[in-house]
């Protein structure tokens, strides 16, 4: 796996917040988050260090647990992490608090099911599943599940299996309050700092609240609209 250039510049904590406190969603001209970036650095980094564990053993690449193989792709995509969370972003426009939620899912299935290893066979199939369970769980509107789908490459019926395995292997938990939001978001600045060059101050806020923003600003509109006219 390619690890993108991205990882060698340095994150502006003021365009980082910009990204995040005033990210315009619909906007078809929107930039790509820089929360992507580091997500992307960071599972680069987590396959790198799983590479080395398995020594060269093809075998641990596949899964010890049957039930986590359904990640496992037959063939290895032709796609760097960076490009593809890139093309999930162009073509959803998932926001930002996605990503960090989506990070969140990644590690409570890995400490729930700790035979699984991410790796370049299944790290694709893992990252459309989590975006796409966080949009859900974040965003007020989503894409249906066949666009999902077009967009990860997979057909329909292959992501509503990953979806339904992994909402079981997880055990339903998707809740993410405010204290477990900010604590990743401080891991993601202590991880990646050290390998990316990146400089991320806590100003990712909870997907909740970002939630109630957007909603507020709605009905404000609406009151607005109703004076009018």
């Amino acid at each position: 796996m390619t690890t993108s250039t991205s990882t060698s510049l340095a994150i502006s904590p003021r365009k980082l917040r910009s990204d995040l406190y005033s990210y315009a969603y619909g906007q078809e001209d929107s930039n790509t988050p820089l929360v992507v970036n580091v997500l992307a650095s960071l599972i680069e980094r987590s396959m790198a260090r799983n590479q080395r564990i398995a020594k060269n053993c093809s075998s641990l690449y596949l899964s010890r647990d049957l039930r986590t193989r359904i990640f496992d792709c037959h063939e290895t995509p032709d796609m760097t992490i960076q490009s593809y969370l890139e093309r999930i972003f162009r073509y959803t426009k998932a926001g930002p608090s996605v990503y960090v939620v989506a990070y969140v899912y990644i590690d409570r299935f890995c400490q729930t099911n700790p035979a699984f290893r991410i790796n370049i066979r299944n790290v694709h199939r893992l990252l459309i599943t989590t975006i796409m369970v966080a949009s859900k769980y974040v965003e007020d509107m989503n894409y249906r599940n066949s666009y999902f789908a077009r967009v990860g490459g997979l057909t329909t019926d292959d992501l509503n299996n990953l979806e339904l395995e992994f909402l079981f292997l997880m055990g339903f938990k998707l809740h993410v309050n405010v204290s477990v939001f900010e604590s990743y978001c401080c891991h993601l600045e202590r991880e990646v700092s050290i390998g990316g060059g990146y400089h991320i101050e806590r100003t990712l806020r909870c997907a909740e609240e970002i939630k109630s923003k957007r909603n507020e600003e709605r009905r404000y509109n609406m009151q607005i609209a109703r004076v009018m006219l």
